[in-house]
């Protein structure tokens, strides 16, 4: 019997500083080994999902209605990462590793993201489903809070998407 399943604590998310061999087919090797952000994006700033895509409407001369087809496709993509820092003051470099990725205006990036009914914390595997990859730019990191969690919203440009893909097998 199929069930529905909750997102809480189901949103693997994932960030690769370098192309995969085939964008479109990620291995679980090379995602395992990219930067899992799932513990250091916050949910509320998460915006990973196609948006509508442009409309394309040519009806023929002698056509009643004005029939509409998608043409190009549009993400609406974005994340707010918190910083992160040594215990005991300080700065962490092996911890900032999201803000660090994303940090530089115009860094290419690829990230995957998986909603499926695995934890975030479980590994990649080959016939993942991933819910959306994408290829992107990003803007420069903006800051709006005063209080809470030191925090910045990411902006990135999708150049290529890949909506419901899967995990390739081999390395």
């Amino acid at each position: 019997m199929a069930v529905r399943m909750l997102a809480d604590d189901k949103i693997k998310f994932t960030i690769l500083t370098e192309a995969p061999i085939d964008p479109s087919a990620p291995t679980a090797v090379e995602l395992n080994a990219g930067i899992d952000a799932s513990l250091k994006i916050s949910k509320d700033g998460f915006k990973w999902s196609a948006a509508d895509s442009d409309k394309i409407s040519e009806p023929a001369l002698g056509s009643a209605t004005n029939a509409t087809v998608p043409g190009m496709g549009n993400y609406d993509l974005g994340f707010t990462v918190w910083r992160q820092f040594a215990v005991i003051g300080g700065f962490d470099a092996t911890a900032d590793d999201v803000f660090d990725a994303v940090k530089v205006k115009n860094s290419s990036l690829w990230c995957y993201a998986r909603k499926t009914d695995k934890l975030a914390t479980a590994d990649w595997e080959a016939d993942d489903e991933i819910m959306l990859g994408a290829a992107v730019v990003t803007d420069t990191p903006k800051t709006s809070n005063v209080t809470g969690y030191i925090r910045y919203e990411i902006t990135v440009m999708c150049q290529t998407g890949y909506p419901f893909i899967t995990v390739a097998s081999g390395i």
